[in-house]
């Protein structure tokens, strides 16, 4: 429960982070940036974050790509439901890779590109994908991997990662 409330925590940090850089105003402590880096996740934590990912998709009937990247981006675990289409295979494991390599959901990058302004740095960044269904995996306060998903609405991309990220945080995962 408290690893699930730290994730909450997390993902408002990094949505208040990214929101208050694209108003050019300093912003809120503690940052991404002090995120510790943990061991990666093992490929046993990383196909229950999936599994627990892909039964949220199921259970909406949405076909989606999964994908589980280490801290350093590197792919974990892969998996695409049959009648996905192809081109959300690159697009979950680039979310993936985005929130493990920048400590932060896929989505403070979208927010923060919707506002305009200097949010459109974002582009500049490599590798920021500025679209909602990328999120890290933290076990202990420390960033583990990230989980990418992509197939439907980007909403539903990030329901399913969050289901997946949650699975994580459960005691047995570790």
């Amino acid at each position: 429960m408290l690893q699930r409330s730290m994730s909450i925590c997390f993902t408002l940090s990094a949505v208040c982070s990214a929101a208050a850089h694209a108003q050019g105003t300093p912003a809120p402590a503690p940052s991404a940036y002090a995120i510790p880096i943990g061991p990666g996740i093992g490929l046993d934590a990383a196909k229950k974050v999936a599994a627990a990912t892909s039964a949220e998709a199921r259970k909406n009937k949405w076909f989606m790509a999964i994908a589980i990247v280490d801290p350093a981006g590197t792919l974990v675990y892969f998996e695409k439901a049959d009648t996905t289409q192809n081109g959300s295979a690159n697009v979950a494991i680039a979310k993936a890779r985005s929130a493990a390599l920048y400590k932060r959901p896929t989505k403070a990058f979208q927010d923060a590109l919707e506002k305009g302004g200097v949010g459109v740095r974002v582009l500049a960044l490599e590798g920021a994908v500025p679209v909602d269904g990328g999120l890290p995996l933290l076990v202990d306060g420390k960033l583990v991997g990230a989980v990418g998903v992509s197939g439907d609405l980007s909403e539903h991309d990030a329901q399913c990662a969050a289901a997946g990220a949650a699975a994580l945080a459960a005691p047995a995962a570790r």
